[in-house]
Parts: structure tokens; C-alpha cells; sequence
């Protein structure tokens, strides 16, 4: 077989069709995006931890969590003091998910009842 350094196919090789794996996947990557949003919203606007931190009432050690792309504690509220702070508007928005492929239909076979694909 050939080598590939494509990541989504390496990721896809380790992860195989484990739900619960890409359901973790799923949510480090949002976690990762907010974190990152938080960051490159604070520096946009030229502060520092500690600024943006006295600016919504909290410390320093707050907005390092929250710039964490392995923390999982984001709260709406949170958000949108940050978001005020830095004269913005929070926009939350329902994606729908992709469609999956149909699954196979199952009949059962007339007497040895064994499951057959269709």
C-alpha cells in the first residue's frame, strides 16, 4: 500500500468507523475553534490576557483556559462578556449535518432465518 501524508486519510486509517472516536473528534475541533476565535479576536483588538481579563471582571489564568484548545468549559455567557468587552457580536447559528449514506436493508431469509444484506 502506498504511504500517504494526507492527514485526514492517516486520521481516518487510525480512527476507522468509530463513532465515538469521531464524535471526540468532532468536539476537540469545536474547541479548538473557540479557542483560537478568542485569541485572535483579543489580539486583534491589541490586548493582553490580563487586559482582556480586567476588561470582563476576571484574571489572567481565565483567558489562558479559554485561548486552551483543550479546554472544554466555553460557556454562551463567557463568550459574550468577551465579545462585549472587544465592542463585537457574538452570532451562534444550527448547521444541518451532512447527509450519510443510506444504509443497507437487512431480510431475513425464508427458512433458515439468517440476515442477508438486500
Amino acid at each position: 500500500m502506498a504511504r500517504t501524508k494526507d492527514a485526514l486519510k492517516i486520521l481516518k486509517g487510525v480512527t476507522g468507523n468509530s463513532e465515538s472516536i469521531k464524535a471526540g473528534i468532532a468536539q476537540a475541533k469545536i474547541n479548538f475553534e473557540v479557542a483560537q476565535m478568542i485569541y485572535d479576536a483579543r489580539t486583534k483588538a491589541g490586548l493582553s490576557q490580563s487586559e482582556l481579563a480586567t476588561l470582563i471582571g476576571s484574571k489572567q489564568p481565565v483567558i489562558a483556559r479559554l485561548e486552551d484548545a483543550d479546554y472544554e468549559g466555553h460557556s454562551l455567557t463567557m463568550l459574550q462578556r468577551i465579545a462585549a468587552a472587544l465592542e463585537q457580536r457574538l452570532e451562534l447559528r444550527f448547521v444541518p449535518q451532512r447527509k450519510r449514506p443510506a444504509r443497507r436493508s437487512v431480510v431475513l431469509a425464508s427458512s433458515k432465518r439468517k440476515l442477508q444484506p438486500a
